[in-house]
């Protein structure tokens, strides 16, 4: 049963769900012209029902594939004038880890189901339909020599999931989240008006929809700025046993944001090392397998090792060049002198490193399991703090899955937008991403995520969650803080009936009567 034809007769999709056994849809719903397919397809509907964190389960009524943006106008605003509450959520790769794509008893747009890259060579920018992959657009604009300016750590993941939320990695420092790098958007509202908004045109919606965890419409369309990509990249990674001379370090690297490319690292992350055996495994194998890395050898502080993560940006020729600008820079680093591993690879492989890292993950069956993830931005002025209460103290000597910490500039972030970070010029992203292979170690971690969030409330380091996860709206409204009241009236002008992303839990739908969102 793949699907429906391009005409959704009312009568025959109606039939179809009762003789599957799932409750019908509305005929206001079943009867509508669309060009994409409307699938009650098993797999299809179970596909939709989990995601990337494996721990929430929540079945839709159907999954749509649509062929265009006016198909999801057109199926949202009719779940808009029905009036009953009915969700609509739209899915790219459902990477979230708890349940925010999902749609009970609704409609999940399967945002995959089309392609869609220009490049526009002069201008510099890219248009992407918003269930783009970035690993796809990257590929596509490398053809004009160009690539947009910000990353994420993982390519396989679509436009509008990651602009929807904000979009970091190592190059936010620069040039800030991927929300900062946008010109135009085509949005869907929930009332199910197909927009097109920009700094200039329906500005409101433009940074609403910016890191707006889909509350207030469906990006069908993104344009991204573009620059010159390069050919050939250096991978730098040295180690730090000293907490404070690592964050020292980070800081005044990512204070050269504003410096010539010959003056600065075009990257810059790091890692935590509280587990042995992470420190040669940490997503690659990066370190020589032959003269491993060990703990004891290079005297971790508290039975921690921290490892900055740079990177610099060359075209081929330009060796010569970029190993002074390294050397020039290194030099003002205090790393452990022994500590220094460097690779040269090329621009995409190094894009597109932890895509290789899931294929040895999956080849093992160690990819398809609960993620028990927590991210969060720490202010600069309390992350030593939290290093001493979390990294030397709750984590122990076991993590279940990498650690991620870099500094970012809050000044390369639009705070027009609907993202919150920590009200200091300076925060961290810490990242927790763990991995689980049983309920036992879901709820160990689970667990003590809520033990980490406990001590900083307890010791009043004020972090926010980076792709939060709460199930009351009091929660929302502490995260939001000063800007809930903005968020709130941008919902009831947008999407006033509260039908959009309710995988999210921060509105609810106005058929529910749960005190819980």
């Amino acid at each position: 049963m793949e699907g429906v034809s391009k005409l959704i007769l009312g009568l025959s999709i109606y039939g179809l769900l009762v003789t599957v056994g799932l409750t019908a849809i509305p005929m206001e719903l079943a009867c509508l012209a669309i060009e994409g397919d409307v699938t009650v397809d098993e797999w299809e509907v179970e596909r939709a029902s989990v995601d990337f964190g494996m721990m929430k389960r929540t079945e839709p009524l159907v999954v749509l594939h649509p062929a265009s943006g006016e198909d999801v106008a057109t199926v949202v605003r009719a779940a808009y004038e029905l009036g009953k509450g009915l969700r609509v959520s739209a899915r790219g790769e459902g990477h979230s880890t708890n349940g925010q794509a999902q749609a009970e008893k609704g409609v999940v747009i399967d945002m995959r189901s089309r392609s869609s890259v220009t490049v526009w060579e002069e201008e510099k920018y890219v248009d992407v339909w918003g269930g783009e992959l970035w690993i796809k657009v990257l590929m596509e604009t490398l053809e004009y020599g160009l690539a947009p300016k910000s990353w994420t750590d993982y390519l396989y993941l679509t436009v509008g999931g990651t602009l929807s939320n904000a979009g970091i990695s190592g190059q936010t420092f620069h040039h800030g989240p991927q929300i900062s790098n946008v010109h135009q958007l085509d949005v869907v509202t929930g009332k199910g008006e197909l927009l097109t908004c920009s700094e200039d045109l329906d500005t409101e919606l433009f940074h609403a929809v910016l890191g707006g965890l889909g509350q207030f419409g469906i990006i069908t369309r993104a344009r991204i700025a573009l620059q010159p990509a390069p050919h050939r990249v250096r991978w730098i990674r040295v180690l730090y046993s000293d907490f404070s001379v690592f964050t020292r370090d980070q800081e005044f690297l990512i204070s050269l944001h504003g410096k010539p490319a010959s003056e600065r690292f075009d990257y810059v992350e790091g890692f935590v090392i509280v587990d042995e055996g992470l420190i040669n495994n940490w997503r690659s194998s990066f370190f020589s397998p032959s003269n491993p890395v060990t703990l004891s050898s290079l005297n971790a502080d508290g039975g921690v090792l921290y490892c900055l993560e740079i990177t610099k940006n060359y075209h081929e020729g330009n060796a010569s060049t970029v190993d002074q600008e390294i050397e020039g820079l290194l030099e003002k680093l205090d790393f452990i002198e022994t500590s220094v591993f460097t690779k040269d690879v090329t621009y995409v492989d190094f894009l597109d490193r932890v895509h290789k890292a899931e294929l040895k993950l999956r080849s093992k069956g160690l990819w398809e399991v609960p993620h028990p993830w927590l991210n969060l931005f720490v202010p600069k002025s309390r992350i030593a703090d939290f290093d001493k209460g979390v990294f030397k103290g709750i984590l122990g000597n076991t993590t279940s899955g990498p650690i991620l910490i870099y500094p970012m500039n809050s000044s390369k972030w639009d705070q027009r937008s609907s993202v919150v970070t920590p009200e200091e010029e300076v925060f961290y992203l810490v990242a927790f991403l763990r991995s689980a292979v049983d309920n036992e170690t879901v709820e160990y971690l689970n667990n003590q995520n809520h033990e980490i969030l406990r001590f900083c409330d307890d010791e009043g380091i004020k972090v926010k969650q980076y792709l939060p996860h709460y199930t009351k709206q009091q929660q929302w409204k502490d995260h939001f803080g000063n800007k809930w009241d903005q968020f709130y009236q941008r919902k009831m002008q947008f999407d006033p009936g509260c039908i959009l992303a309710t995988g999210q839990r921060i509105f609810k739908p106005p058929t529910t009567t749960s005190n819980d969102v």
